[in-house]
């Protein structure tokens, strides 16, 4: 069993005009989770707010499992940029644990169907250290007030594309899921400009995913809407995952947000309407409420993000 190791932060801020920079979160504890040969893998764990309302009819809200964005080649579990999101959530009762995955793009000047194998790895590097996570989550559940049976998985690009995928392999119960309990499935996924890798054809489940929540632009360039297939390969966006979420009668929330790039990967705390509801409604009541809507709103995200794989990569 992995032991619950609480790491002791020291917040080194520099310092500006005599103050300190206060960050408008800081989690609870960090633990490290996994020791792979390159490097240590940890996790942070932010608690439902003091005083805030844990529960609804008298069910506990999930734990969500965070994962980053970055194209796989950059990217931290404590961005603040993801500070907001975290904050909001915590603050309605939830518990947010953000981790760290492996990077398995860095270093890489482009990504496309010609370096499959490339993305291939580094996708499932992701799925390996999210199950990873969730394996050690398991093993201190009681310490860190996690139900099991309460966890509902979420990331940002990147780690949507983690989320979507690894619920895929629990669905089918590939190889991969051989570090999780026996038995173990999510409560819920969330993505947020996510994807799934198929070298099969179309997505197929063997058995019905989790709850699911979408949310991805229709004129995503970096994670596509849609599809890019060749023969029996084939990257799938929300825009597609759609269809075969219908065809295999899920219980599934998706919103195509009209024109929107890669913008809506960042758009987590400007949506947390729409999560709350699913959450509490698909996941926790267990209801099966369809939702598709094409969303025009010009207000749901306005920072800076990637408008096209050349953003990130360079080439």
């Amino acid at each position: 069993m992995k032991k619950l190791i609480l790491t002791t932060i020291t917040l080194l801020s520099a310092v500006i005009t005599g103050m300190a920079a206060e960050p408008i979160l800081s989690p609870d504890g960090t633990y490290m989770f996994e020791k792979r040969d390159t490097c240590d893998l940890y996790l942070d764990v932010y608690n439902p707010a003091k005083g805030s309302q844990t529960t609804i009819m008298g069910k506990e809200k999930p734990t969500i499992i965070f994962m980053f964005g970055g194209g796989f080649i950059r990217g931290e579990r404590d961005s603040p940029d993801y500070l907001p999101w975290f904050k909001a959530m915590t603050d309605d009762g939830y518990r947010i644990i953000s981790i760290d995955y492996r990077l398995g793009l860095k270093g890489s000047t482009k990504v496309g169907v010609a370096q499959v194998n490339v993305l291939d790895k580094a996708i499932h590097m992701g799925v390996e250290d999210l199950f990873s996570a969730t394996s050690f989550i398991a093993e201190n559940a009681e310490q860190l007030g996690v139900d099991l049976s309460n966890i509902v998985i979420s990331g940002s690009s990147a780690g949507a594309i983690i989320a979507m995928q690894a619920e895929y392999e629990v669905s089918n119960r590939t190889h991969w899921t051989s570090i999780l309990p026996e038995g173990f499935r999510y409560a819920g996924v969330m993505s947020f400009a996510g994807a799934i890798l198929s070298r099969e054809g179309k997505v197929d489940f063997k058995t019905a995913p989790a709850p699911t929540l979408m949310l991805h632009g229709t004129a995503d360039a970096v994670v596509p809407y849609k599809q890019i297939a060749v023969f029996n390969l084939g990257f799938f966006g929300g825009g597609k995952l759609v269809e075969r979420f219908q065809k295999y009668d899920c219980n599934y929330n998706i919103y195509h947000f009209l024109d929107y790039g890669h913008e809506i990967a960042m758009a987590m705390a400007t949506t947390t309407d729409i999560q709350k509801r699913f959450l509490e409604t698909n996941v926790m009541q267990g209801k099966k409420r369809i939702v598709e809507a094409w969303v025009s709103d010009p207000d749901v995200y306005k920072g800076n993000a990637p408008r096209s794989r050349k953003d990130l990569y360079g080439k």
